[in-house]
């Protein structure tokens, strides 16, 4: 059977149209250098995978779960994350409409309440991880979840809505050590 391998997707915007909030610089690291290794690497793993399933190496399938997870998370957060952002000449920044913003007035009152959780929780991720909204649909509501890591939405039981990138390479060349600021700028 045939692998189903990744790539790395297109940015829907040029590197620098975030600016002043997000530097062309730490958006072009990320994805060229980060995103695409994770790509590179998951679809080795991959065939490493298919490889030894063929083979019927049980003990080789379990050694290679880890890199799947991983490798196989930082591109499917990344590829997320580049489509949660957007600048404001494409309809990024302002505050979302619909059956989402009730959503999120419901669950915490106010989207500057939202905001506030968000990045809180975020800046709380201990080493590097990602900051959630995701839908949980065994309670029927959003919430404000964290997956260490390259860790996916899915494994907190919610179903992403919009993630948030709190590895260092996402916000250090411009924030320096001060995550909350990066956390407060993405808006």
């Amino acid at each position: 059977r045939a692998i189903a391998t990744v790539t790395l997707p297109d940015l829907p915007y040029d590197f620098g149209a975030l600016e002043p909030s997000i530097s062309g610089q730490i958006m072009e690291i990320p994805h060229q250098k980060h995103h695409r290794t994770y790509v590179n690497n998951y679809n080795a793993t991959l065939e490493q995978y298919a490889e030894a399933e063929s083979k019927g190496d049980h003990a080789k399938l379990l050694t290679l779960l880890p890199a799947l997870k991983f490798n196989g998370g930082g591109h499917v957060n990344h590829s997320i994350f580049w489509t949660n952002l957007a600048p404001k000449n494409q309809g990024g920044g302002g505050e979302p409409e619909g059956e989402l913003r009730k959503a999120i007035d419901q669950e915490f009152g106010s989207f500057e309440n939202f905001k506030k959780t968000m990045a809180t929780k975020s800046a709380a991720v201990q080493g590097s991880g990602w900051g959630w909204l995701g839908y949980s649909p065994e309670t029927k509501r959003v919430g404000v979840v964290t997956s260490p890591n390259q860790d996916p939405c899915s494994t907190t039981g919610y179903v992403p809505l919009l993630g948030i990138d709190v590895w260092e390479h996402a916000y250090y060349l411009q924030y320096k050590n001060v995550r909350p600021d990066y956390l407060n700028a993405i808006w």
